[in-house]
């Protein structure tokens, strides 16, 4: 599937794995559209993008609002037309005990990483099954096929955004379009740095970003469901 003058939305799409999709997205031609909370952050890679003489669109997103994601799907149908490829990269982790975090937390994990994925995807689901052409990536974790000691809420999340991978490919399978993720291990991330304090990177947010334009572009239609390790 070419890239080139066709619409890539990321979210989470102003640092480390978000980023790095973004700026792979765009060398190859995509027209970027980045959502995040961070607008400083999403701007300053949309900025980067320019330079290099590519299009992105930086946009507001908290995709544990569903108004929130209302307003970013309509933007980027306004200023560059419905997208052929969506990543879902945002996230969010909390480290703790189960039976010592605040409730509240495992609301706002499992809102961040899966409940997010599941708004964003239905934003934009529609119009690609009635193009009959799209590729949905969402970044799960190696936490989505494994467990870790106090991050339970992360794990289950995780587990979430695989079964949704797995789930909603067989149910667009005869429309055209595939569904995959990327379950990377340890990324030289600040989301590691906090969520696995002391922790040593296996990889750089360039190595999934690399795995990602691989689902978006190269890989088979015969390719879909599929949840792919990314060790380094």
């Amino acid at each position: 599937m070419e890239l080139k003058g066709e619409v890539a939305v990321v979210t989470g799409g102003g640092r480390g794995i978000g980023r790095a999709i973004a700026l792979r997205l765009a060398a190859a031609g995509a027209r970027v559209a980045l959502g995040a909370r961070t607008e400083a952050q999403v701007g300053a890679v949309a900025a980067e993008i320019e330079r290099a003489g590519g299009v992105a669109l930086p946009l507001p997103l908290d995709v544990t609002v569903a108004d929130s994601v209302t307003r970013f799907a309509a933007a980027v149908r306004a200023r560059l037309g419905e997208p052929l490829a969506l990543v879902n990269n945002a996230g969010t982790v909390r480290r703790g005990r189960l039976d010592e975090a605040p409730e509240g937390a495992w609301d706002e994990v499992v809102a961040g990483n899966l409940t997010g994925t599941y708004r964003v995807t239905r934003a934009f689901l529609g119009a690609m099954r009635a193009r009959r052409r799209g590729r949905i990536v969402n970044v799960a974790s190696i936490a989505g096929r494994e467990g870790t000691a106090q991050l339970t809420a992360y794990c289950a999340a995780k587990h979430g955004v695989v079964g949704l991978t797995r789930a909603l490919a067989e149910e667009v399978k005869g429309d055209g379009l595939q569904v995959n993720a990327v379950c990377p291990g340890s990324v030289d991330t600040a989301m590691l740095r906090q969520g696995l304090p002391g922790a040593q990177p296996d990889m750089s947010p360039d190595d999934v970003a690399g795995v990602v334009l691989f689902l978006l572009t190269a890989a088979p239609p015969a390719l879909t469901g599929a949840c792919l390790d990314v060790f380094g």
